[in-house]
């Protein structure tokens, strides 16, 4: 199989891989990891020598001599036993002249020839060392595109489940009273913000806290604290951030202490220009009942501290909502209506995503096959 066609199909990838991890493993364990690390040692050496010496020992005898009485020396510590030690004999012998003779590039080429078959033998443990990096990285690759796989199938399935859905139902019955709910507790925390005095709107999202799933955001420290002793803390909202906005001059003639104002409320203006209800609202489709269920209960604590008796009204008529036989039908359809796009409605009626599904479920079967079938090779 071609590199390309590798690339494109990481199984096959993979089972090549593994392959070449078990021939190198094998080839290297019938040798011996120690005798070819004595070996590797050996040729790393003695090459190092040739390569380092070669121009001194064929330029003046001096040079000369110090390379054979290194090499030498290297060479004696050489177990008469290791593999191609006639390599290292020929070599040895290929760089050994008389007195009156020297050595040229020639005689070193020669030597690097007589050492081939012990650095081919040598170079199996680096080329275990990649067969092992290798193997791991199409193994990497097998298991990111079975992750791929098995998001995909997730998606196809979701989908399948939303083309079940009676998509006619009338999910009014649901949208009506959450849009009357929304809409009333907007005006109401529209009315709160811009009429109650900061200080409480800030203890109002600070008692809000113990409510997890309503999920109102945190006052600022600093800011509530300055606030509560403050008196420019029985100013609404909207002032405060109109005063954010003077300069340190304009500001002496609103704020008794327009330092203390800048650092605790200049420094928060965004928070308070976008503090709104939006955590308050309830989002279309809705969540499960189960969940809803809970916020709901929570959002009448939150709410009933700020808003009439008209809004928490509302917000027990969604609560209420939860318990009706129809509400996971409803919601089904009205989920299926928000997510389902005309393709995909299109391609359900074809049978198209039905096909992919099926395909992709049998991909995924043959990549998680391969994977277990190659495991822990590189261990």
């Amino acid at each position: 199989m071609t590199d390309a066609a590798l690339a494109d199909d990481p199984v096959a990838a993979l089972r090549t891989a593994a392959d070449t991890l078990r021939g190198r493993r094998e080839t290297v364990d019938e040798i011996g990891r120690e005798e070819l690390r004595t070996l590797s040692s050996a040729v790393s050496d003695v090459t190092g020598i040739l390569d380092r010496f070669e121009e001194r020992a064929t330029d003046d005898l001096e040079g000369y001599v110090a390379f054979r009485e290194t090499l030498s020396n290297r060479l004696e510590e050489v177990p008469a036993d290791v593999r191609h030690s006639d390599a290292f004999i020929a070599a040895n012998e290929s760089l050994t002249t008389g007195i009156t003779s020297s050595l040229s590039a020639s005689d070193f080429e020669q030597a690097r020839r007589e050492l081939g078959p012990a650095r081919e033998e040598a170079a199996l443990l680096d080329e275990l060392d990649e067969a092992k990096d290798d193997y791991r990285s199409a193994r990497r690759r097998v298991q990111e595109r079975a992750d791929e796989l098995d998001a995909r199938i997730e998606r196809l399935e979701r989908v399948e489940r939303l083309g079940e859905v009676d998509i006619d139902a009338p999910v009014d019955e649901l949208r009506d009273p959450i849009e009357r709910y929304d809409d009333a507790v907007a005006e109401a925390f529209d009315r709160f913000r811009a009429e109650s005095p900061a200080r409480e709107v800030l203890a109002w999202l600070a008692a809000a806290e113990s409510y997890p799933l309503v999920e109102t955001p945190s006052p600022p420290e600093r800011l509530r604290e300055y606030l509560e002793t403050a008196a420019i803390g029985d100013e609404p909202i909207p002032t405060l951030v109109e005063y954010a906005g003077y300069s340190r001059s304009k500001l002496d003639h609103y704020v008794d202490d327009p330092k203390r104002f800048s650092a605790a409320v200049g420094t928060n203006k965004r928070f308070l220009e976008t503090l709104d209800a939006d955590p308050l609202t309830v989002s279309w489709p809705p969540e499960p009942a189960s969940e809803l269920r809970w916020r709901t209960k929570e959002l009448v604590a939150v709410v009933s501290r700020f808003a009439g008796d008209e809004t928490v009204a509302r917000v027990r008529e969604v609560h209420e909502l939860t318990y009706e036989e129809s509400y996971d039908r409803l919601r089904d359809a009205a989920v299926a209506r928000a997510e389902l796009t005309d393709d995909q409605r299109d391609r359900l009626r074809r049978g198209v995503v039905a096909d992919e599904l099926a395909s992709a479920r049998e991909e995924r079967e043959r990549v998680r096959d391969c994977l277990d079938a190659h495991s822990r090779l590189d261990d």
